[in-house]
């Protein structure tokens, strides 16, 4: 079995990882009741409420033989338009992101603030070692970083080791827009935020290297991927309540996007809720109405409801904040397509569990924990636990988010990243 240690010298208990990602779900179960709701979400966050709390050295050694010295010697020079080209890379400005989220996006801030040693296979396929990362590698925010040219984005609450002078990552698992569902909810998250900058620009103010410069920070690039937690659990309440309640929802994420506004931000990407009516781990455990492809009508309606008003409120802000570029990206409808159109991506099973239990066509057999059928890391399986992508699942969705197909306005992630947006089509 699996296990996750806790305490000094291996002497403190043992969690089983997957017995924790369903703690973690359960902790987003109390989330859920909070909201009148009755779901048990798939969230690790026991361990939060429990306890809140290279360099490269392959530097080419640079010494040819006479011969090639000889030709490069005789290489011609490179054509103008390159040499400007590389002039204007280096005169951009450093990538900075800042994150706000859940589990979908957490790189391992939940395990920064519970004190969770995550064990393998987490981790297992990019990292070769777990990271926090609710995944067997990466994460959606990972392949962005990566796609900048910018190393991955760390947990504002890791300490050690951590690298802040590309930003921050605030997403912790489990969290919700809603306030006091979770100790890491968005407006927390944001506080967190206006914190980090706050003591940053004071560094630099006293003379010293801060981590983010006002210029980091004025061209950074504002990101939120939340939303999830509560919708699922907003899917579990009398469908004449849920306008209210998204409504509610979404009215937080305008005040998280003014006071982020009011403190410099001018560039938000926004990503909608994925299909969550198709997490294997609802579509095995959950009655009700299944759609054509097999998923909970129910839930994705919701999901598509708390979406709809999501991409009105980034319209209005776009309108009345003439200064800021704000995106919204339709992740239901890139997730789903994972499912409606698996054969397109190579998939076999669209509701295949990588780490569980019973083999094809699910792999996930409810209450018993363990990956007692693991996947093969080069398998094409989408769904790692039952609730988070493998890191196949978030390459395919990295890649179709930042394309800018599903974005209104239509804009690719790095243009948006290196300046104009401003003419890019509202369609």
């Amino acid at each position: 079995m699996v296990g996750a240690t806790n305490g000094a010298n291996g002497g403190g208990k043992v969690i089983s990882l997957p017995l924790q990602y369903f703690c973690v779900l359960a902790a987003a179960v109390v989330a859920v009741m909070v909201l009148s709701l009755a779901f048990m979400s798939p969230a690790a966050m026991v361990a939060v409420r429990q306890n809140l709390g290279s360099v490269a050295a392959g530097a080419s050694a640079g010494s040819s033989s006479n011969s090639s010295s000889g030709a490069e010697l005789a290489a011609p020079a490179p054509p103008a338009a390159a040499v400007k080209g590389k002039e204007q890379e280096r005169q951009r400005p450093p990538v900075v992101l800042f994150n706000f989220g859940d589990s979908n996006s957490d790189t391992g801030g939940v395990a920064a603030a519970g004190g969770i040693r995550i064990m393998p296979p987490e981790g297992r396929t990019y990292f070769r070692r777990p990271t926090g990362r609710l995944s067997d590698g990466r994460v959606i925010i990972d392949f962005i970083c990566e796609s900048l040219g910018t190393h991955e984005l760390n947990p504002y609450l890791k300490g050690i080791g951590s690298d802040y002078s590309n930003g921050a990552n605030f997403a912790m698992a489990g969290s919700t827009v809603s306030h006091g569902v979770s100790p890491y909810s968005l407006n927390v998250q944001v506080d967190q935020f206006v914190y980090f900058r706050h003591r940053s620009l004071e560094m630099f103010e006293r003379g010293l290297k801060g981590p983010v410069s006002k210029e980091g920070f004025e061209n950074a690039l504002y990101m939120m991927d939340i939303g999830h937690n509560d919708m699922v659990g907003v899917a579990h309440t009398p469908s004449d309540q849920w306008d209210k309640k998204i409504t509610e929802i979404v009215g937080e994420v305008r005040k998280a996007i003014s006071i982020l506004y009011d403190n410099g931000a001018r560039k938000f990407w926004i990503h909608g809720t994925g299909a969550l009516g198709c997490l294997p781990a609802l579509v095995v455990q959950e009655k009700g109405e299944h759609d054509a492809h097999g998923c909970l009508a129910s839930v994705n309606r919701a999901a598509k409801a708390y979406n709809k008003k999501l991409s009105q409120l980034c319209d209005d802000m776009r309108f009345h904040l003439k200064d800021a570029t704000i995106v919204y990206t339709d992740m239901f409808a890139i997730k789903y397509d994972f499912v409606a159109n698996h054969t397109k991506y190579g998939i076999e099973w669209p509701f295949m569990v990588c780490c569980g239990n019973g083999g094809p066509p699910y792999n996930f057999k409810p209450g018993k924990f363990g990956c007692g059928d693991l996947c093969p890391p080069e398998a094409k399986v989408v769904s790692w636990d039952g609730v988070h992508f493998t890191d196949f699942g978030s390459g395919l969705a990295a890649k179709l988010a930042m394309s800018g197909e599903y974005s209104k306005p239509r804009v690719k992630l790095a243009s948006l990243i290196h300046g104009g947006s401003k003419k890019a089509s509202d369609s």
